[in-house]
């Protein structure tokens, strides 16, 4: 089967400043996840070089640079998903891990349970040989201006770049065709402690079944989880003639990819009347992406093997 992969850093008001960095950063994971699925590696190992380079860049909204809570610290949500087995690893609340993904891999492998959170998933990843950071690594010099200037003018989004967006995720098939999904976030800017959005749970904001396909989601949570959005986006997966913003006796036209993004962010929308959108690959490994906020910054590998990037 040929590998496949697609990366989003979140969809957003991104302002036009932060364009390239955010389809550099796109670039990059996709060479990082790519470098292993084209030599025949494993989809989750892709998956794991993806993400740790988009947390690892200020630009997103994942480990160092996540958007900081009212106290002014950072608390990351993360998880994976193995379309296989139906199994996820997924960690919440995490002060002191400066790649989230990693946590949520030592879970799905290696744990009995699919979420941890907090001090116990502190704990469970340092047993495992994931080393611990101080919580202040984590906070970039943008995020930490930022949430001074909200504390001290009622979170006036101007001072941001973007409150409820940035998270980042991919989606990987490799050659053995098997299927992994994963996201991870920050979260959202001065958002109270212990607040859980939808990234770490499974069928909110991350999905993967190997019969149909795999999603990763960003925009506001507390309405993704209201549709269940990735798992929703693959059920549309399944049944591809499900158009929902076609007129009736109307083609909906378009690979089904494709349209299941399209149908579930409609969905989002109409329902919840809220932001956000989706990555996803079908178990082809076609991929597909769409979303209702002004830009979403995201990047696939083409047939040709070609890296495609946008903004």
């Amino acid at each position: 089967m040929k590998p496949a992969l697609i990366v989003h850093g979140g969809a957003w008001d991104i302002p036009d400043e932060a364009v390239d960095s955010c389809k550099s950063g796109c670039q990059r994971a996709l060479a990082a996840g790519w470098s292993i699925l084209s030599k025949g590696g494993h989809a989750l190992d892709a998956i794991e070089a993806a993400v740790v380079v988009l947390e690892d860049d200020p630009v997103f909204d994942a480990g160092y640079g996540s958007h900081l809570t009212l106290e002014g610290r950072v608390e990351c949500d993360v998880i994976v998903m193995n379309g296989a087995t139906l199994r996820a690893g997924a960690a919440s609340t995490l002060h002191r891990v400066k790649n989230p993904i990693r946590v949520a891999r030592a879970i799905l492998e290696r744990c009995p349970h699919m979420m941890l959170v907090g001090e116990g998933a502190e704990r469970f990843a340092k047993e495992r040989g994931i080393a611990l950071c101080n919580p202040g690594d984590l906070i970039s010099e943008a995020e930490r201006d930022a949430w001074r200037k909200c504390k001290e003018d009622k979170h006036a989004a101007e001072h941001h770049r973007g409150h409820e967006q940035g998270t980042v995720g991919a989606v990987a098939i490799d050659r053995e065709g098997n299927l992994f999904a994963a996201t991870s976030t920050g979260g959202t800017c001065c958002k109270l402690p212990g607040r859980v959005g939808d990234s770490p749970l499974i069928g909110c904001g991350c999905y993967a079944d190997s019969e149909a396909g795999g999603v990763s989601c960003t925009g506001y949570g507390e309405a993704i989880m209201k549709i269940i959005m990735a798992k929703t986006a693959v059920d549309f997966l399944r049944r591809p003639e499900v158009c929902m913003n076609t007129p009736s006796g109307v083609s909906c036209g378009g690979p089904s990819a494709q349209l299941a993004a399209r149908e579930a962010v409609h969905l989002l929308g109409k329902r919840t009347h809220a932001t956000g959108g989706l990555i996803l690959l079908d178990r082809e490994g076609n991929p597909g992406f769409s979303f209702n906020t002004p830009r979403m910054a995201y990047g696939y590998v083409a047939l040709d093997g070609n890296f495609v990037t946008s903004v």
